[in-house]
């Protein structure tokens, strides 16, 4: 089995930095894709950016794209978040998950493990 812990979550001011932090543990996850997605309370959970393991291709939401970097560390079995430029609307709970397969990244429900996530508030 696979298990998933964020961290670096907390509260800051727009215009503002966070890096988040997923520390993975279990058998054959280096054959992973890892990605974050975000839920605010009454919303949709939604994709924010992905990076496989084995290539280290990235994908990111258009709405996060040229302020967040998604990067990993295999041997530290670790997937970064950097955020920068942080906006209101940021404000969400950010969750890291994995998936051996599926067709679509963006799509959560094809991500097999979750965090527990973690709370990102951005105040104006």
């Amino acid at each position: 089995q696979v298990q998933l812990v964020e961290s670096g979550g907390g509260l800051v001011q727009a215009g503002g930095s966070l890096r988040l932090s997923c520390a993975a543990s279990g058998r054959t996850f280096s054959s992973y894709a890892m990605g974050w997605f975000r839920q605010a309370p009454g919303n949709e959970r939604e994709f924010v950016a992905r990076i496989t393991w084995s290539g280290g291709r990235t994908y990111y939401a258009d709405s996060v794209k040229g302020r967040f970097t998604i990067s990993g560390d295999n041997a530290k079995n670790t997937v970064y978040l950097q955020m920068n430029r942080l906006k209101p609307e940021d404000t969400a709970v950010y969750y890291c998950a994995a998936r051996s397969g599926g067709k679509y990244y963006y799509d959560a429900r094809s991500y097999d493990y979750w965090g527990q996530g973690t709370q990102v508030t951005v105040s104006s």
